[in-house]
């Protein structure tokens, strides 16, 4: 079988996990807790970050130190992996749905302003699948009505934006370290800001408000949360960190590679190039297939499948699923057809050109 996307282990995990086995240190409080936020805070080169325990409590982390609350209206994407549509629901606000660009997949900027109301408090773009959304655009619009930028970036770290990292154009960017992304942790997640205040707020939000006194004694003067990481799993992304500029060229050398052995088969559409702006990670290669290829997504993901390898087809749209039906949208046209049309190819580190070879000439031969 060749995965979707899986890990790669290369570097320092055993040396770091071993240390915190070595010394007990292996709960929510370490030196690589503070190593991990204090590193990525670099990497992206925000003023601060604060590790959580998955992507999803990041953005959840997000909206309650902005104050986002019941009543309140958040423009997302509907072309999205569910976690930050519920994210916004956590916190008793509404999701209000825009749809996306064809060529990149993700929200159309120029679609947002339409559906701002006096209720709406923030946008959140989701960079899918690596590629960036036009955050010069959404922070326009965001400036013009005073609204919070909260920025979805679990799928896109390492990709740039007129060579800044996505994560740091908004407010607060959000990432997560699930198994499958760029780097892991197992499960865990990051929050970025470059608002020293906003940065203390949430990590005093995402250990339960506690306040420890003069005579050890836990003090919590509100409700908090629990979305610590444990120093265990954040001496796995210490390690992993330091292999992302190692991991980004294969990446994008593979997308290479997909580009060129697909460009000239009928019916398939590649996912947008990078270009004097966009630098992406490719977390995920993605192609649609179109109404001239010879047979339909479905059939396609299945011949694949029979070939061993592992491909996923686009997200359902967040707006068709029950908890949302009754959502406020705008025009979805391009959301629901290409959600019909999309394929996600292997993009694990760890692939081959061998592999790549295959899968492309499986769609080939079709």
């Amino acid at each position: 079988m060749i995965p979707l996307s899986i890990p790669q282990i290369s570097g320092n995990e055993w040396k770091y996990v071993k240390e915190c086995l070595d010394t007990n240190w292996v709960s929510s409080v370490g030196k690589f807790v503070d190593r991990f936020e204090e590193e990525f805070a670099a990497y992206e080169k925000a003023k601060v970050a604060v590790v959580t325990n998955n992507g999803t409590a990041a953005i959840q982390l997000a909206l309650e130190t902005l104050g986002i609350r019941e009543g309140d209206e958040v423009i997302v994407s509907s072309m999205t992996f569910i976690a930050p549509v519920n994210a916004i629901r956590y916190v008793g606000a509404d999701p209000v749905f825009v749809d996306v660009c064809r060529d990149t997949f993700v929200m159309d900027a120029k679609k947002v302003e339409e559906l701002i109301t006096e209720k709406t408090k923030a946008i959140m773009p989701v960079h899918i699948y690596g590629y960036p959304v036009d955050m010069d655009k959404i922070n326009e619009v965001a400036n013009k009505y005073n609204l919070y930028v909260i920025e979805d970036a679990t799928e896109a770290l390492g990709t740039t934006y007129k060579e800044q990292k996505l994560g740091t154009f908004g407010d607060i960017g959000c990432f997560s370290f699930n198994g499958n992304k760029l780097i892991t942790t197992g499960a865990g997640g990051m929050l970025v800001t470059n608002n020293e205040a906003w940065g203390k707020r949430a990590k005093y939000l995402s250990t339960q408000t506690k306040t420890i006194l003069e005579n050890g004694s836990f003090y919590h003067k509100e409700i908090g949360y629990n979305f610590r990481m444990p120093n265990l799993l954040a001496a796995f992304g210490v390690a992993q960190l330091e292999k992302i500029d190692e991991y980004l060229v294969i990446k994008r050398r593979s997308a290479s590679l997909y580009n060129e052995l697909l460009k000239e088969v009928k019916g398939i559409t590649l996912t947008k190039s990078d270009d004097k702006n966009v630098n992406n990670c490719y977390w995920l290669y993605s192609i649609l297939v179109e109404d001239n290829y010879p047979i339909s997504r479905d059939e396609l993901l299945s011949i694949l499948k029979e070939n061993g390898i592992e491909a996923r087809p686009f997200f359902i749209p967040v707006h068709e699923m029950p908890p949302y039906l009754n959502g406020k949208i705008g025009e979805m046209k391009v959301t629901s057809e290409i959600s019909k049309r999309g394929i996600n190819l292997p993009s694990s580190v760890t692939l081959t050109e061998r592999e790549i070879r295959k899968v492309c000439k499986i769609i080939s031969e079709v």
